[in-house]
């Protein structure tokens, strides 16, 4: 079909089978195309109404040249219709658009021009209709290619993350390209405003009857009766075209269909860049979404940095948890996982009594056993006559106490005693290296990755040292990235602490004596992989 488009737009009216098999041969790779293929290809067009096939006895030289059927095949009008459909959908899918700045310039020419033909007594209906076509055509194009250019401007926003490196070479191009269309869409949109204030209605439609009246001389006869019909109310008061202008004469319903449409162009032109009372106008609200579109550009550029700097988001933590998932070695890992990265566990809509639990901790029942195959569940005979478990009548003597509150107290002194021990085991005073730190117990190991964590969120990318103090205020971390910094370690009874050599040194700021705080030698630095600290714990 395309091969008969292309035919068509060369003036060739019919087609042979065996000139769309030589055409298709050049098309293929090895330049191979059975004939008979082409044939049976175009028979099915001719079948679905796509082509029209008429016998072709030009070449007919013998009375076996005249049985053999030989055809000349043209595009039916359904069929031109439905590749251009094709064609259309296709240019649409992959147009990016542009904001034409050049396209105001030439609009605001075209209505200066238009105004000195509105100030002649007589203008010239040649030009008047050159003039109003070529100035429809270029507003549709700026108009079609703004909307395609900001869909695709808001695809490649939400998409950056197919390409970073592209996208962060595109941002300077495309923040400049919408700051120059911004600006000439205030100035010259502002100049067309004017200009378009500037036609008086009755002056447009003179204007608009002048070419719609030059174009109805050419109707064909028959032509506007069926289109009225078709289309049901054209004309005025709800009224059928033909009833308004006349069924005898086509060239009136030309005429008012015509000038109908003309009004039509004019007032989305008219809308494009005038602002109504409560409707603002579509290059108002282009240009501020061209606006809005730099700083949501430049806040995908900042979360581009802070992922590259180092710090945590919401995607990168997805795809950690993704990948602890596909390396889990067995169903029961998987389980775990997920009830500690999302707290989700068993529901349990009904409370068992000790019988109940004693026999389901000795046999346990899989999740998959049907209602039907499972033990029953045995109910207080109370829950079912009350609908309550709580029994009813004096309530019950208040438990003692004393017991759970000496045991909560021994733990708390406890946990505090541990505390002060890891405290007492990092915040050394002095600057350390975290390959000296030697092995740390499960509570130092994780005050450590605590005050490490608070160091590296408040660190700037551009920062090779970083100064902060806890939520509490009592201990005080200073981390310094090394250039060069090779890969430590540091043993946990949970296993093997690794990553980056930094310079650290926590201070306990509740004591007077860690008041002040050791110097950190100066390391040389460069900004990128010596800032940048990624750890493992295997």
């Amino acid at each position: 079909m395309a091969e008969f488009v292309a035919a068509k737009r060369r003036f060739v009216v019919h087609l042979r089978t065996e000139d769309l098999h030589e055409a298709l041969a050049h098309e293929q790779a090895d330049g191979h195309v059975s004939i008979e293929t082409v044939a049976d290809a175009l028979s099915q067009l001719v079948e679905w109404g796509n082509l029209r096939a008429d016998p072709d006895t030009s070449r007919v030289t013998t009375v076996e040249d005249f049985h053999r059927a030989r055809f000349l095949y043209q595009l039916t009008h359904a069929g031109e219709a439905a590749e251009r459909a094709l064609g259309v959908y296709q240019e649409q899918l992959g147009k990016r658009g542009a904001l034409q700045a050049v396209a105001l310039t030439d609009i605001v020419t075209q209505l200066r021009a238009l105004r000195e033909l509105a100030g002649e007594a007589d203008p010239d209906p040649a030009r008047l209709g050159l003039l109003l076509r070529g100035l429809v055509d270029r507003f549709e194009d700026l108009a079609e290619n703004a909307q395609a250019f900001m869909g695709s401007l808001r695809r490649t926003i939400e998409l950056h993350d197919a390409d970073v490196d592209a996208f962060r070479a595109y941002k300077d191009q495309l923040v400049d390209y919408l700051e120059r269309f911004i600006k000439d869409l205030v100035t010259v949109g502002a100049e067309i405003s004017g200009l378009l204030e500037g036609f008086e209605d009755v002056e447009v439609m003179r204007l608009l009857s002048i070419v719609a009246y030059r174009d109805a001389e050419d109707a064909a006869p028959g032509g506007g009766a069926g289109r009225g019909s078709a289309e049901g109310q054209g004309g005025e008061n709800g009224q059928p075209e033909e009833d308004v202008a006349g069924e005898s004469d086509p060239r009136e319903v030309a005429y008012s269909a015509g000038v109908a449409a003309w009004r039509e162009r004019w007032q989305g032109l008219r809308q494009w860049f005038v602002s109504e009372a409560g409707h603002p106008s579509q290059a108002k609200l282009l240009r501020s979404r061209a606006r809005q579109a730099i700083p949501d550009l430049l806040a995908v550029v900042a979360s581009l940095n802070e992922r590259r700097s180092g710090r945590s988001d919401r995607s990168a933590d997805f795809r950690a948890l993704a990948l602890w998932f596909a390396e889990a070695p067995d169903d029961g890992a998987l389980h775990r996982l997920w009830r500690s990265a999302f707290g989700l566990y068993g529901s349990r809509h009904l409370v068992l009594d000790g019988d109940t639990r004693t026999a389901r901790e000795e046999s346990p029942v899989q999740p998959s056993t049907s209602w039907s195959d499972a033990p029953p569940l045995h109910i207080s005979p109370r829950l079912r006559r009350t609908g309550s478990y709580e029994r009813r009548g004096r309530s019950n003597r208040i438990a003692n106490r004393e017991e759970g509150r000496l045991l909560l107290a021994r733990l708390a002194v406890k946990q505090s005693e541990q505390t002060a021990a890891a405290r007492a085991r990092l915040a050394t005073g002095h600057p350390t290296k975290l390959g000296e730190l030697g092995e740390l117990d499960p509570d130092a190991f994780g005050m450590f990755l605590s005050l490490l964590g608070d160091a590296l969120a408040a660190r700037r990318p551009d920062r090779r040292e970083v100064v902060t103090t806890t939520v509490d205020g009592t201990l005080a971390v200073r981390l310094v990235a090394l250039a060069n910094a090779p890969v430590v370690e540091i043993n946990t009874p949970a296993g093997i602490f690794r990553g980056p050599d930094h310079v650290i040194e926590i201070a306990d700021l509740s004591l007077p004596a860690n008041g002040t705080r050791a110097a950190v030698p100066d390391q040389p630095s460069t900004t990128g992989a010596g800032g940048e600290t990624m750890a493992v714990l295997t």
